[in-house]
């Protein structure tokens, strides 16, 4: 009783969804339930590689990106999520990188061998990410530099292999002072601890106590780091929208098995007018969210202008759109949904996070406005 999506993929690609939801339901989800929450789940990462999954991360487009997180959302969120954390900490590494740092890692991070990590977010300068504080003070002995200070909010942390790691090297120079460095797990001074989140995943803080970089280890430019982090955040901010339609399209499709189901005064569910139209509003929704998913994706794909603000506007929709339609499909099911285990149990607490991360709501609506009057 699926919703066939009103954007016509071609044959080949919708073929390839099919197998991605197959593959998340049969080979990724047991694994992801055998992980431990809060934990990185390592055989989970390790099936991604042997699929050949992270390696299509890197050699995909945008709106291929967004199929692949999308199916894999449909399926296993735990999954999707995996994938595309190993794609957020690694991919400054692909576009930017040095030789040295690309043939170091990429094999690791494309076969699962090795976790990567995004550390962006610090306790005082999340959504305002040109407000990061973390010190990277010239090393005294003339080479490099020395990180000070905290990382928060980190995925993978403290368990990642090597952090995308972004620092202030020009104290008072704004988003134009910030420099990518590629810090490995074990660095000297480099120390991390876990934080008790509403995720499966990991997620941890980072503290950096006089913490060696060189040259080597910086990834673009000194002090245009902030330009890779926002390249970053603009190919994957549409893809979070497609992790949220991929949510939203498993609950629509829950929800439709339900209410044609279950009976009630007098008949089933689907057949009150109250009800029918509540799915018929969940369905419109999550395909108009659905094709500016693909819509910001294949712009950036082509190099359109504009493409910070169609990513912010794909993000704001789809994430603020699998928020309603998760919610409204646990009202219709009633108390059974907010069983432990049940899919909606799930998925009402995975939908609520990525209206915060990687940008909120709000400053993705701040995004829009400042593209808008540009």
């Amino acid at each position: 009783m699926a919703v066939t999506p009103v954007f016509a993929l071609d044959p080949a690609r919708r073929t390839w969804c099919e197998e991605l939801r197959a593959l998340g339901a049969e080979r990724l989800r047991p694994l992801a339930e055998c992980g431990t929450p809060g934990r990185l789940n390592r055989p989970l990462l390790a099936a991604l590689g042997d699929l050949g999954l992270l390696r299509r991360l890197f050699t995909s487009g945008a709106l291929d990106l967004c199929l692949m997180r999308e199916s894999l959302a449909y399926a296993c969120t735990e999954g999707e999520t995996a994938l595309a954390l190993q794609g957020l900490g690694a991919h400054p590494v692909l576009a930017r990188g040095t030789p040295e740092q690309r043939e170091r890692w990429l094999p690791e991070i494309t076969t699962g061998r090795a976790a990567a990590a995004f550390a962006l977010s610090e306790p005082d300068a999340g959504s305002d990410a040109a407000a990061l504080t973390l010190a990277a003070d010239p090393d005294p002995a003339g080479y490099g530099w020395r990180l000070t200070g905290s990382k928060c909010w980190i995925s993978q942390a403290p368990e990642a292999d090597f952090y995308t790691v972004f620092a202030r090297t020009t104290p008072g120079a704004g988003a134009r002072g910030i420099t990518a460095f590629l810090v490995p797990a074990g660095r000297p001074g480099l120390t991390g601890s876990p934080l008790d989140m509403l995720s499966p995943h990991p997620i941890g803080a980072l503290e950096f106590d006089g913490t060696p970089v060189t040259p080597l280890d910086v990834i673009g430019e000194p002090d245009r780091g902030f330009r890779v982090a926002m390249e970053t955040l603009n190919l994957f901010r549409p893809s979070v929208g497609a992790f949220a339609v991929g949510m939203a399209q498993a609950a629509l499709d829950a929800t439709l098995r339900h209410t044609a189901r279950r009976r009630a005064f007098g008949g089933t569910l689907s057949e009150l007018q109250a009800v029918a139209h509540q799915v018929a509003e969940m369905a419109t929704r999550t395909e108009a969210a659905r094709l500016l998913v693909y819509a910001a994706a294949a712009a950036y794909d082509r190099g359109d202008d504009g493409v910070a603000r169609t990513s912010a506007m794909a993000k704001l929709l789809a994430t603020e759109t699998a928020q309603y339609v998760v919610d409204t499909a646990v009202q219709l099911h009633g108390a059974r949904a907010l069983r432990r285990g049940h899919l909606l149990e799930h998925l009402y607490r995975e939908v609520r996070a990525p209206r915060i991360y990687e940008g909120a709501s709000e400053v993705q609506r701040t995004v829009i406005a400042k593209e808008l009057y540009r």
